[in-house]
Parts: structure tokens; sequence; C-alpha cells
């Protein structure tokens, strides 16, 4: 635990954008399966995006054709999100799996609960 550190958060009025970023920070494991969540106060955890290591990528339906997941060959994890929402507002965390995706149909689970590695956390604040 505590090998990912998360940058980027901030607060933004509906409609901006912010990219959140994320990287390993001492003796880095090879993390072929990353992720991005969120939360807010009261409730659970929620998978935003998932992406695998050959670039294959899931999103929620909330956040599908506005937040964009990438990762390059360091491990070295993004989320590009645009159009906001007031919705949007939550802590964003990162997390990294040593093993590759478990795929549903194709694409990267997003049920997936056996995480290696989260960061901290960072606040993402949307309202005008």
């Amino acid at each position: 635990q505590g090998q990912l550190v998360e940058s980027g958060g901030g607060s933004v009025q509906p409609g901006g954008s912010l990219r959140l970023s994320c990287a390993a920070t001492k003796n880095p494991t090879r993390m072929p399966c990353m992720a991005w969540y969120r939360q807010t106060p009261g409730h659970e955890r929620e998978a935003v995006a998932v992406i695998d290591s050959d670039g294959t990528a899931n999103y929620a339906d909330s956040v599908k054709g506005r937040f964009t997941i990438s990762k390059d060959n360091a491990d070295n994890l993004s989320l590009e999100m645009n159009g906001l929402k007031p919705e949007d507002s939550a802590m964003y965390y990162c997390a990294g799996d040593r093993r590759r995706c478990t795929l549903i149909n194709g694409s990267p689970s997003m049920v997936y609960v056996g995480w290696s590695y989260w960061g901290q956390g960072t606040q993402v604040t949307v309202s005008s």
C-alpha cells in the first residue's frame, strides 16, 4: 500500500477540465492493470475507469465520452476529465495491480476488488 501518489486535483467550474496524474513512488512493481476510483462522503468508492497493459479501457457510464484514462510504459497513469459536472466532485484515487486486468466481455472489469496498491487521493471539486 501507499506506492502511488496522485496529483492534479483542484476546483473547477462546471464544464471545465482537469487532468489527474498518478505515479509510483518507490521500488515500482509493474502494474499491468490500473484504475481510477472516486469516493464522496457517506458513499462507497466507485470505479471511474480501468485500463489494461494493452491499452484496453473501460469506463463508468456516468463518465463515458467525457473522461479518458491513459498509462505509459512506466505505469504513470492519467485521467483527462472534460465537461466536468458538480456530481463529479469527489476524492479521486488511483489503484494498481501486479496482474493483468480481469476481463468481462473483453473489457477490464469495473468490479475488481483485489488491487495491490492504492494512492492517498486527490480532491476534485466542481462548482460555480
